[in-house]
């Protein structure tokens, strides 16, 4: 009990007792003065929460692990009382920056704080809830308020710098058009047909269109340059993870001075295999690759291969939610999907799988005319069981360039430095133009 509590307390019994005792005018004064303060304290406290109203904006509704996020916290005080007392409590799960005191908000007064949360989960979060406590100026009674919250904000999976990988076989030149229609505008234009709605305006062909009376709309083949396939493996049996305890939080407002802290991966095969699929897919993308990406964790996902930024944006939000709590093998999904990939596509697996079962999805890839590469994250590194070395030396055996990851590694200096390491001779004839091509 508060020392104001004590003062009213004995203010009311004393009163009440010298009353009831018959005592002097003085005491009914005691009790009446006490009651009295508890009365206008608890309305004070009653009128001020009710006309107190916290708002909280962002100038953006995602971002990516790793990344620093801007919110701004609006407290208005409604009433002609003055706020003497007001706590902010932010209870959003990805963070509890944003809590403050405020010690004088006049009324009818707007005050603004900004506030800074570094990143450091994927997934959705809501910005929320915020509890907002309020109490009169003898510290008498207390009123919270809890604030739903109204937005959310999405985390993106972190993206480490990839300068260079191996590149696809779509890279050689001469190439013919693959005779599959595209929802692109490509410089291989195939024929035309009848307008549907929902076509865009700019795919119109006016003269045809005035020559047959209708509109007409332009039809595109895809582009010669093979597409690049991500398969992430979502399997729950296969993952590993190490103990470890949750990333402190640390106050933004602390790094303005001083060097800012690394950040580092969980030491999770899922978590490692996330950020090195959206690595590849914004590198893939930047490289104007058409990428399509495959998994199977609770559901089924299959994302057809694009190549421009809103295909990235896609991908890595399907990435965001991935909980690898999946079913499927890695074999069973590059089985199902394979017939359905165009001839001469990379399709880069990654996966912490040791396995045998791998062996025979890669030899499905080669046998449809698809060139297959693995990322292989060793799972003993991460706590699970040993033989990735084993699996990676049968994988060598086929030809089939593996790149193998280990926790803790330096994922953008093992994959920019992955075409000068475990790739065989042969491996590296992929990117070598064939003459006959050329001729």
């Amino acid at each position: 009990m508060t020392p104001s509590r004590i003062l009213i307390a004995l203010l009311i019994l004393a009163g009440l007792a010298g009353m009831l005792a018959g005592g002097p005018a003085f005491y009914s004064h005691m009790l009446y003065l006490g009651l009295l303060l508890s009365i206008g304290a608890w309305l004070w406290t009653f009128f001020i929460a009710r006309s107190l109203h916290v708002e909280r904006n962002s100038d953006a509704r995602r971002g990516s692990v790793g990344d620093v996020f801007k919110e701004r916290f609006d407290i208005n005080n409604g009433s002609r009382l003055p706020a003497l007392w007001v706590e902010i409590r932010n209870a959003t799960p990805i963070s509890t920056s944003g809590s403050r005191l405020l010690t004088s908000l006049r009324g009818h007064q707007k005050q603004t704080y900004a506030v800074r949360m570094w990143l450091t989960r994927r997934g959705s979060f809501p910005l929320g809830p915020t509890i907002v406590t309020v109490s009169d100026p003898l510290g008498l009674f207390r009123i919270e308020k809890r604030i739903s919250a109204l937005k959310s904000v999405t985390v993106l999976p972190m993206i480490f710098p990839i300068e260079s990988f191996l590149s696809p076989p779509g890279l050689l030149p001469g190439g013919q058009v693959t005779r599959r229609k595209s929802t692109d505008i490509t410089p291989h234009a195939s024929g035309v047909r009848e307008y549907n709605p929902g076509d865009p305006m700019k795919r119109i062909h006016w003269p045809t269109s005035v020559r047959r009376g209708q509109l007409m709309v332009k039809e595109f083949d895809q582009d010669p340059q093979a597409e690049v396939w991500l398969f992430l493996d979502a399997q729950l049996s296969v993952q590993a993870v190490q103990p470890h305890d949750e990333m402190p939080e640390l106050p933004v407002e602390d790094m303005l001075f001083t060097r800012r802290p690394k950040f580092t991966l969980p030491p999770s095969t899922l978590e490692y295999g996330i950020t090195i699929t959206a690595s590849l897919v914004h590198y893939f993308i930047q490289q104007k690759r058409s990428v399509g990406f495959v998994a199977a964790d609770r559901a089924y996902t299959m994302i057809p291969a694009e190549h421009n930024e809103r295909q990235e944006n896609k991908i890595l939000e399907t990435l965001a939610f991935l909980e690898g709590k999946g079913s499927l093998p890695l074999a069973a999904l590059v089985g199902a999907q394979s017939r359905h990939l165009p001839s001469g596509s990379s399709v880069i697996l990654v996966t912490p799988t040791i396995r045998p079962d791998l062996l025979i999805a890669v030899n499905d890839l080669q046998r449809r005319n698809l060139h297959p590469v693995v990322i292989l994250l060793s799972a003993a590194s991460f706590g699970g069981r040993g033989g990735s070395d084993k699996l990676e030396a049968q994988l060598m055996e086929r030809g089939v360039p593996v790149c193998p990851v280990a926790c803790e590694s330096d994922l953008a200096k093992t994959f920019s430095n992955f075409p000068a390491t475990h790739v065989s001779k042969d491996i590296i004839a992929w990117q070598r133009p064939k003459l006959s091509h050329l001729i």
